[in-house]
């Protein structure tokens, strides 16, 4: 099996990062292969950046030679997921697609937990889109964006937990830790967290796996 992440923004590193989580996901065999945007942002936080990203992610399944298996786009609001669906001859999985899906199986109302300020009015819509306003509790967003919190991992930590106590406060029976940069932090908040947690990166390569073989 092959998998290809793509991360629409313009940091290698971050690709790097979810390419490393992802190779500690996936079944023995697999191999992941990263892309990172040619153009576009550094971080994308804000209608603008994510609007150029849909288009970078378009452009990074064009000049990257396969065959692959499934595609995840590795970048929590998945700009630019079902004009991909449309063009990708291979399942497409998103991290906000599968991390959404994954919260609404375990049931009850989810909130979501991210980096960036800016990403509350887009994942709203996000939600919205689905179908799904009345099943989310509350979206919480850290000043730090999620390369910043990538950055500082440990840093972050404090922040983070304080924001998934008060979602669960909130009503959340879910939390989803949205954002590539958090990729690994939902096991490390997972033992003093009220509810449970959600890795957005776990939840969208089993779902690339589930997929990719569906038998």
């Amino acid at each position: 099996m092959r998998l290809l992440l793509i991360n629409p923004n313009t940091t290698a590193s971050m690709t790097d990062k979810v390419v490393e989580a992802a190779r500690a996901l996936v079944a023995p065999g697999a191999e992941v292969v990263g892309v990172t945007a040619r153009f576009g942002a550094v971080v994308i936080a804000d209608r603008a950046s994510y609007a150029i990203a849909a288009h970078a992610a378009l452009d990074a399944w064009a000049e990257t030679s396969g065959p692959f298996d499934a595609v995840v786009l590795a970048c929590f609001g998945d700009p630019g997921l079902e004009a991909l669906r449309e063009v990708v001859p291979v399942p497409v999985v998103g991290m906000a697609d599968a991390s959404i899906q994954a919260a609404c199986r375990l049931g009850g109302r989810f909130g979501i937990v991210t980096g960036g300020s800016g990403w509350a009015p887009i994942l709203r819509d996000f939600v919205a889109v689905r179908g799904l306003t009345d099943r989310l509790a509350c979206i919480h967003t850290l000043a730090p964006t999620g390369a910043d919190i990538a950055r500082d991992p440990e840093g972050s930590l404090p922040a983070l937990a304080a924001a998934c106590a008060q979602a669960a406060a909130d009503g959340a029976d879910t939390v989803i830790l949205g954002g590539a940069g958090l990729a690994g932090l939902a096991e490390r908040l997972a033992p003093g967290a009220p509810v449970p947690l959600i890795d957005g990166i776990v939840a969208a390569i089993a779902q690339a796996q589930a997929l990719a073989r569906p038998d």
